[in-house]
């Protein structure tokens, strides 16, 4: 089960409830694997919008090992996803979300 406090979130994945969490070694993970030079930059990218399939895998994957699952991105790659595409987006979204709080424009 999920902690709110700690920034975790549920999401069905390849069937399964699975907990998903961006640690500071996930959010590591994500800066090298997106290219990006701080925490800043990462926030940067994403604010922007423009969202791509690697990015949703990135941002899962990242989440799911900070959650303590043991699943490489070519797995997670091949794992159904509850409502598909617009599943994968709306988990990438309540992650960044848990992680980082609101976003305010």
């Amino acid at each position: 089960m999920a902690n709110k406090h700690r920034g975790e979130i549920n999401a069905v994945i390849g069937g399964k409830e699975l907990v998903l969490c961006l640690t500071l070694g996930a959010l590591a993970e994500l800066e090298s694997r997106l290219q990006a030079d701080d925490l800043v930059a990462l926030g940067e990218k994403f604010a922007q919008g423009h969202v791509s399939a690697r990015h949703l895998l990135a941002i899962i994957g990242a989440g799911l090992r900070g959650g303590g699952n043991q699943i490489s991105d070519e797995e997670l790659a091949r794992m159904p996803i509850e409502n598909g595409l617009k599943g994968a987006a709306e988990i990438a979204a309540r992650l960044l979300q848990a992680t980082f709080g609101e976003v305010s424009r």
